[in-house]
């Protein structure tokens, strides 16, 4: 969630506050999203989550002060204040690290008291919303920030960020960069999932919450003795309410007090954006206590899931409906070790309760004056469900898509049905010997019907009801049994020669306990041969079964198409298709013909059927089968009520309807639950009771009722207590165990003693025990004679009954440790069939061996059943005899593999690593290598510490093998040490489960190249001597760019800058002009990331290939395999990455596997750093930043950059190359380590990688240096390698045996027969032309056949950092390099340079010459008169604290300001990556300057000055040095559209034209939140070297040196008291002029006028008189 707080400008933090949802673990779970049900059941599991705030912008409000709050859960973290500012760049990395149990939906808005201010927007997102994005990422996205305050003010800023969530072993990619006009595209990159539109609107979440029935007990009954002896009656031990979480809010209904069946009809309200972020609603029952509220049951709503058509499209809609709730045991203790079930956690055990809630949408309308602005959670009363009813019959609203009703005109919560369950053991074994000698009986339960011990007794309320003769009361208790005598006599034993009878049956859901039969020495069975106890409950529930058959439908459409082959697919699918129409089919007449009244019901019943189709939901609740022992629960199973839900349409049947099931009782999730407590073989209906006159016809045949002694009406009807079965067939089953691979490691030596026991009917046999191997042969033939099945043979031949195959490590001390377990089942030969091809004897197949629900192996066997009559019916068996096995009978021959003769050659080159072994020191070590019972032992090691390599290289054994390849047994490879006195203690041991890649194919010889036909495995005994290489390391940018993977922020904008010098190339040439001086290694660097993003290639930049090398080179094992030696227990995780703890040292060598004899002789042939960048580390600091340093280690070298550590920097560079000798085979094993400097204590190990250099250098790929793309001797593209293209070249033809090179004329290149061709004008100084046709072949070698493979170009590769700690997790990546150099060769020259860059010194002069129509803002008190007094702020981003104001224009009437004001901002710049460079410490309390790189933007403000208050803010401008729109040459010119069409105008970079003057415009936001020119600014901009600014020196304002002239302001800027007579004549004069010009014209008119009425009379007189 981001949201934003602002204030004015008195020292008071504006933040935005980005909580991000952590309420999602039961989303990963429920969706699958993390792929771990078994993860699940890890309370260990952890996730990170890494969120990177890079920038926001557009945020509403005037001279604000942002921080960014980002929240998961309780966890809280704030990015740095920025002031002053709308635009703040932050750039700042936040983790969270949290478990999967721990992690919580809420979000608390609370206002700290060090951070006090206004909340400016939220975002709110969910965390499975981001893991279930590709990549588990949100990269470089623009999140919308609202107002959760006022949901009427529309969008309050954007804020820029990358999400990302990590699990155990995932790997997340690098995303490719987008262009820097993508990513300023607000609108097209915002964060928001796939198909959620980019304006979203205000919603209401109503939830309505009416009443739940059936809770458990919520306290012992001591408690309620000492309640019924206060208060004199036994009140029911819950105080329910329900609470209700959505988007990180949470709302509660009232506590109802003492209510087994609580009443709310109330409802609560949400309020948020729709489509919402957040997909679930949790739902949760709890009971209150003063101590500490306990949940009873919870239930998640998925929005996305629900929907109903209605005026505003398909909003969330559900119910009014039943939800059930499932989790622990019903029986109430103190400490609930299940609790987590109840919370949501995991499958629940155990019904809890069920809740009638329904869920509706409503679109806001923001524009109406009425709605409530707030989006505080409400809680109002509701109508109750009867009035709801009344309103939806009276509506003829369709109901939802989960649980509504098909009938509009049916009850709110459909009508209620009468449903009969039937359930009949067949069988039970595999009963644990840890139950002893006592009773066992087996309960079934639906709902609470069945539940006799810990199911809650109506309350007396309804007691009450029920003697009234209330005919609601069946229906409003569903829950509980429908009488009186059944409660009292509805569970009797199905042997009780007793019956009661109700209804024409009793109710009867437990069987009688019985004495257990020993199946062997570790498990029991139930003596139920020929009677089968049988069970039957009735229940009553909401008939909703059309949404249970949907499922089904759904559910067998996917099935088949998910087994469909893929050459039949088509076939598959138009046959669905057609199953889809035909049921289509009987209305589809109504679309053309009919249009009668009825017939629009009809079709309208039909579309409302088939939109149900999409995603239905269960409302009658899952059937629970327990075992109970001595009146406790051992073990239960859960079977969801639709798979076993009759329907007369096969489609629409439940999978296990009328079939009988294998069923396996456990005790619980976790560990605990891999092991079997009993299995049986059970036979489950369901269906509405006016249905059940077929619930027996899925039984095997052959069997009799047995009823109920007891005589009376309607006694056809009951069903049956047990079935009696005369018809028995008998069976002997052969179980040929062959062996297993890659089992499980049980015992400390990583090994294990494995055996395997073999369960069928009662029937169980166990093969031998084989020590310390994974990868058993025990190649046992196991019989089970007189099998006895019940059933006709034709039914048992289609469907025999499963085989159990359990596998366990034999311990000496304590009871056998379970490995795994599979299943199979028979291939069954009845007596008239004939025993042979194809069907016998059965193939050998691969069984997956599962422990809990990961994989623990495989298992190779066949089994087979054989009907028997009589002995000579049996096919015999057939096979060798081996007399020292004893009795143990081999698999026969028809059946076990066909072998043949294999030769193995086995290269034993070296042992590296080894740890102690009991403390002591590996000395004397030596490899065993055994397959197929045969093996050969490599030469023993005399001193491990001077040499680890053995000194005869090569031994060969020869072996019988299977002719298929898939089914080789494991190659082992131990690694024992040989000590005093003839002990060998075991070090480590490796299992090779697949030997194919080591087969040896010979190469086809009509095929252009070689190296493609085939693996060429070569071999030959030769001793390498001790050699010394150099290696370099260069250590470049490490950019911690922590767990998001995205690149170096700075490379991403210098990219940029990149592409935009490339698309102007051909407009200004002379300004792309690239001076070779300036030219470096980062230079190649960059213009190498261009050319992947791009996929052209630059002349002037040489391309790095940026990738991990062993990921593209197959670890460089095409010479020298590692194999990696364990030893230790296995952990039961799932995840791979925890087997590196195991780890005890690493077997170097090779194998070739061939077939004797060879068509063909062996050809043998022999085979024989550098450091850039880290990104995406971990923070180890509690500032959330890191001190990083690297360390190297290489054997006994050590070298560590401590004293050149980065401070608080996520993203450093540090640009650095070590040099380090080592000795093969030694030192081999480079390890590069990223350490967080600290002040006081040990520093912390971020993360370290791996790189074997043997590997590297003996590869036929040439990993020792890269091929550069281009050959030069000088610059900052020197050829690196000591040997030149052409002596590289020369040496690999004579390696290879390749004729060549010969150089012709034209650049043309000949090796074996191919010929290159080169530029013929490339030439250095030195006339090495054939360098260069040199180099032209070697980057084409993998064209050469035989002899050709790829060959390692320059390259810069990008690793993971691992912490131990944290397995399976990246702390981050490092980019670098290692080249490696003999000492026995010439010296390379000097390393690369490759130090980062440094900022260049800049000075930014800024003169303000005038403003023009700058808005007014204060009013004149005698006058009345609009004015300003004006002045302007600059600074540049990230230096506020640096920002300089001009002198005031005073008492401005027009919006005119004359200034001729000079800023000067000087600052260190790099050019490369247009970012400006600020080291400063982050508080008084920093012991070191924290570097920054920030975008080089200059804020220009216009202000109002005030006397006695704060200064008013009128407008800004904020302007990117490098691309700002070109000022306007008059102020009339000038206009808000340069702020508003910036994209589309043409910019300019000031780094270009150096100097730039024209008009901008100043803009803020008014108050409905659009833009408004509020002023225009004249300035001038002039950017100078530090160098020409020392050489011209000028002074700040006005001052020296080159001063400014002062502005010619006009006489009214004075102030009115100094100047009385001068303001008061401009006043009038400047205000009234017109009206006294008017009025001196009207006197003057009235005094000639006047004039004239004086002078007339006498000029008349005159006149007349003659005078």
């Amino acid at each position: 969630v981001f949201s934003i707080k602002e204030k004015k400008q008195q020292q008071q933090h504006n933040f935005i506050t980005f909580p991000l949802y952590g309420g999602c673990s039961p989303v990963l779970t429920s969706q699958r999203v993390l792929t771990f049900r078994a993860r699940c059941d890890d309370p260990n599991a952890s996730h990170q989550i890494s969120i990177t705030v890079i920038e926001a912008r557009q945020l509403v409000g005037l001279n604000m002060d942002p921080v960014v709050c980002v929240e998961i859960g309780d966890d809280k973290k704030y990015t740095s204040m920025k002031e002053s500012t709308n635009c703040p760049y932050y750039n700042e990395v936040s983790v969270f690290i949290f478990h999967l149990f721990s992690l919580s939906h809420q979000v608390i808005h609370s206002k700290n008291l060090l951070r006090s201010g206004t909340l400016v927007g939220t975002f709110k997102l969910d965390v499975g919303t981001v893991y279930s994005q590709p990549e588990h990422q949100f990269y470089h996205k623009w999140a919308i920030l609202s107002d959760p305050d006022d949901i009427t003010a529309g969008c309050k800023g954007y804020i820029k960020c990358d999400i990302a969530v990590v699990g155990k072993g995932d790997n997340i990619k690098t995303p490719h960069k987008a262009n820097e006009t993508d990513e300023d595209d607000i609108e097209g990159n915002l964060l928001l999932p796939e198909g959620v539109p980019s304006e979203r609107q205000w919603a209401r979440f109503y939830v309505r919450i009416y009443r739940a029935e059936g809770l458990p007990k919520m306290n012992t009954s001591i408690m309620a003795n000492v309640k019924k002896a206060f208060i004199g009656e036994n009140r029911d031990l819950v105080d329910p309410y329900v609470q209700v979480q959505f988007a990180g809010q949470k709302g509660k209904t009232s506590v109802q007090k003492s209510s087994y069946e609580p009443i709310w009809n109330e409802q609560i309200i949400f309020t948020e954006m729709f489509p919402p972020l957040c997909k679930r609603m949790k739902v949760q029952i709890r009971d209150s206590d003063k101590v500490n509220d306990v949940a009873i049951g919870t239930h998640f709503i998925d929005l996305r899931k629900i929907s109903n058509d209605g005026d505003k499209g398909f909003l969330p809609t559900l119910g009014p409906a039943w939800v059930n709730m499932y989790g622990s045991t019903r029986q109430y203790t103190l400490m609930d070790e299940h609790q987590d079930l109840n919370e949501g956690l995991g499958e629940g055990v155990s019904f809890r309760a069920r809740l009638l809630i329904s869920v509706a949408v409503e679109i806001l309308d923001t524009s109406s004056n009425e709605i409530m602005s707030s989006t505080e959670v409400q809680m109002e009363p509701v109508s109750n469900i009867s009035e709801v009813r009344k309103s939806l019959d009276d509506k003829k609203v369709l109901f939802s898509l989960w649980f509504a009703s098909s009938s509009p005109t049916q009850s709110a919560t459909g009508k209620s049905e009468e449903f009969f369950l039937f359930g009949s053991f067949l069988e039970a074994t595999m009963i644990d010997r840890k139950i002893g000698d006592k009773a066992i009986n087996f309960e079934v339960t639906i709902g609470n019907y069945g539940n006799q011990i810990d199911g809650v007794s109506k309350p007396s309320s309804a007691k009450k009801k029920k003697k009234d003769g209330e005919g609601e009361e069946e229906e409003s208790e569903l829950i509980q049994n429908s009488s009186e005598d059944e409660q009292k006599f509805g569970v009797h034993s199905v042997f009780s020669p007793q019956q009661n009878i109700f209804s024409g049956f009793r109710l009867c859901c437990r069987t009688f306990g019985s004495s257990l039969f020993a199946l062997d020495r570790n498990y029991f069975h139930l003596p139920y041969f020929e009677k089968k106890p049988c069970i039957y409950i009735k229940s009553w529930w909401q008939d909703q079964r059309r949404r249970l058959y949907n499922s089904n439908m759904m559910d067998k459409i996917a099935d088949k198409l998910v087994s469909a082959p893929r050459f039949r697919f088509t076939y598959y699918l138009l046959e669905i298709s057609s199953v889809l129409c035909l049921k289509c089919e009987a209305y589809s007449y109504m679309l053309y013909l009919s249009r009668t009244k009825l017939d629009r019901e009809r079709l309208k019943s039909f579309i409302l059927m088939f939109i149900h189709f999409v995603q239905p939901q269960h409302s009658i609740p899952d059937v629970f089968i327990w075992m109970m022992s001595n009146g406790k629960r051992i073990a239960y199973a859960r079977i969801p009520s639709k798979d076993i839900l009759y329907s007369i349409v096969d489609e629409e049947m439940g999978k296990d309807c009328g079939k009988v099931k294998a069923v396996f009782l456990r005790k619980g999730f976790g560990p605990a639950g891999w092991t079997v407590q009993a299995k049986l073989e059970m036979y489950l209906w369901l269906g509405l009771n006016k249905q059940r006159k077929d619930f027996l016809s899925g039984l095997p045949n052959g069997f009799e009722e047995i009823k109920a002694a007891r005589s009376g009406p309607g006694l056809q009807s009951v069903p049956p207590l047990t079935l009696v079965y005369n018809m028995k067939q008998v069976f002997q089953l052969r179980a040929h165990m062959y062996q297993a691979r890659s089992l499980f490691a049980a015992d400390s030596s990583g090994l294990s003693d494995p055996f395997a026991r073999v369960f069928f009917s009662t029937h169980s046999q166990v093969t031998e025990v084989l020590s310390e191997t994974l990868c058993p042969t025990w190649d046992q033939l196991l019989v089970f004679d007189d099998v006895e099945l019940f059933g006709e043979a034709s039914e048992l031949r289609d469907d025999p009954p499963i085989i159990v195959v359990e596998i366990y490590d034999q311990d000496t001390v304590g009871k056998a440790e379970f490995i795994g377990r599979t299943f199979a089942k028979p291939i069954t030969k009845m007596c008239d069939e004939h025993y042979g091809p194809p069907r016998f004897p059965p193939q050998l197949e691969y069984y997956q061996i599962y422990r809990g629900n990961s994989t623990a192996g495989d298992l190779l066997a066949a089994f087979e059943l054989l009907q028997v009559r009589a002995l000579a019916d049996l096919p015999p068996i057939e096979g060798p005899t081996d007399s020292e096995r004893g009795p143990i009978l081999p698999v026969p021959l028809g059946i076990r593999p066909v072998l043949s003769r294999y030769r193995i050659e086995v290269l034993f080159w070296g042992l590296r690593d080894l740890k102690r072994i009991n403390l002591a020191q590996v000395d004397r070590p030596r490899v065993d290598i055994e397959c197929a019972g045969r093996g050969v032992q490599s030469a023993l090691i005399q001193n491990y510490k001077k040499n680890p390599n053995f000194s005869t290289l090569v031994k060969w054994f020869e072996v019988d093998l299977p002719e298929n390849e898939l089914l080789h047994p494991p190659l082992n490879i131990r690694v024992v040490d040989c000590r005093a006195f003839g002990r060998y203690i075991l070090v480590g041991s490796h299992a090779v489960t697949s030997l194919r890649r080591f087969i040896y194919s010979p190469p086809n010889k009509a095929s252009n190249n070689w190296a493609t036909a085939g693996t060429n495995v070569q071999l030959k005994e030769t001793v390498i001597g001790d050699h010394k290489y150099v290696f370099y390391w260069y250590y470049l940018p490490l950019t911690i760019a922590c767990l998001t993977n995205k690149k170096n922020e700075e490379e991403n904008d210098k990219d940029k800058t990149k592409k935009k010098k490339k698309k102007k190339k051909g407009e200004v040439e002379e300004e792309e002009e690239t001076d070779e001086s300036m030219l470096d290694w980062w230079s190649k660097y960059f213009a190498s990331i261009e050319t992947l993003m791009e996929v052209c290639h630059s002349v002037l930049f040489c391309a790095i290939h940026i990738y991990e090398l062993e990921s593209e080179y197959g670890n460089f094992e095409d010479w020298l395999h590692t194999f990696n030696l364990y030893r230790g227990k296995a952990g039961d995780d799932d995840e791979t990455a925890l087997d590196d703890d195991r780890i005890v040292g690493r077997f170097k060598g090779s194998l070739c596997m061939y077939k004797l004899p060879l068509s063909e002789d062996l050809t043998v042939q022999p085979y024989t750093i550098n450091h850039k960048t880290a990104t995406d580390l971990h923070p180890a600091d509690i500032n959330g930043k890191a001190d990083p340093y690297v360390v190297i280690k290489l054997g006994k070298s050590e070298v560590k950059d401590k004293e050149n550590y980065i401070s608080k920097q996520l993203n450093p560079v540090f640009g650095k190359s070590f040099d380090i000798e080592a000795t093969f085979p030694m030192e081999s094993m480079l390890t590069v380590s990223v350490y967080d400097w600290d002040l006081v204590g040990t520093d912390d190990l971020i993360g370290e990688t791996k790189i074997d250099l043997e590997n590297r250098f003996y590869s036929k790929h040439r990993a020792t240096c890269g091929i550069a793309s281009n050959y030069s001797v000088h610059g900052y593209n020197v050829w690196r390698d000591p040997m030149k293209p052409g002596q590289i070249l020369a040496k690999l033809c004579k390696e290879g045996k390749v004729d060549g090179p010969h150089y012709g004329p034209g650049g043309k290149v000949k090796v074996a027969n191919r010929i290159f061709l080169g530029a013929t004008e490339i030439e250095d100084e030195n006339g090495e032309t054939e360098e260069h046709l040199a180099l032209t072949v070697l980057k084409h070698w993998e064209e050469i056949p035989r002899a050709g493979c790829r060959l390692i170009p320059e390259h810069v590769e990008t690793r993971p950092l691992l912490n131990p700690d944290k397995p399976g997790i990246e702390q981050g990546r490092i980019e670098m390099w290692v080249d490696m150099f003999p000492m026995d060769m010439p010296a390379p020259g000097p390393a690369i340079d490759i130090s980062p860059r440094k900022p260049k010194r800049y000075e930014l002069r800024v003169i303000i010459w005038n403003t023009d129509e700058v808005i007014l803002e204060d009013d004149d008190y005698f006058t009345g008169e609009k004015s300003s007094d004006i002045f302007v702020r600059g600074w540049l981003k990230g230096q506020q604290e640096d920002k300089q104001d001009t002198d005031v224009h005073y008492h401005s009437l027009t919006g005119e300001g004359n200034f001729n004001w000079r800023f000067v901002f000087p600052f260190d710049y790099l050019m490369a990556e247009e970012k400006i460079v600020i080291s400063k410490k982050e508080s008084m309390f920093s012991w070191d300057e924290t570097e920054y790189k920030i975008p080089a933007r200059l804020t220009l403000q216009v202000w109002d000055a005030d006397h006695f208050s704060a200064d008013d803010f009128l407008g800004a401008i904020e302007l990117d040095l490098n691309r700002f729109p070109r000022g306007a040459k008059t102020a009339k010119q000038c206009s808000i559209d340069m702020i508003r069409n910036e994209q589309e105008l043409p910019t300019i970079s000031i780094f270009k034209q150096k100097r730039v003057k024209g008009w901008w415009p100043f803009v803020a936001r008014d108050e409905n939140d659009e833009m408004e020119l509020t002023g225009k600014v004249e300035a001038e901009l002039h950017l100078l070297t530090a160098e020409e600014a020392e050489k011209s020196p000028v002074g700040l304002g006005r001052n020296e040196p080159d001063p400014l002239e002062k502005p010619n302001r006009p006489d009214t800027s004075l102030m009115w008291f100094l100047s009385p007579l001068k303001s008061i004549r401009y006043f009038i004069w400047h205000n009234y002029r017109w009206l006294i010009l008017k009025v001196l014209g009207l006197l003057l008119l009235l005094l000639m006028l006047g004039l004239f009425l004086y002078s007339i009379p006498g000029y008349l007189v005159k006149k007349m008189l003659g005078a």
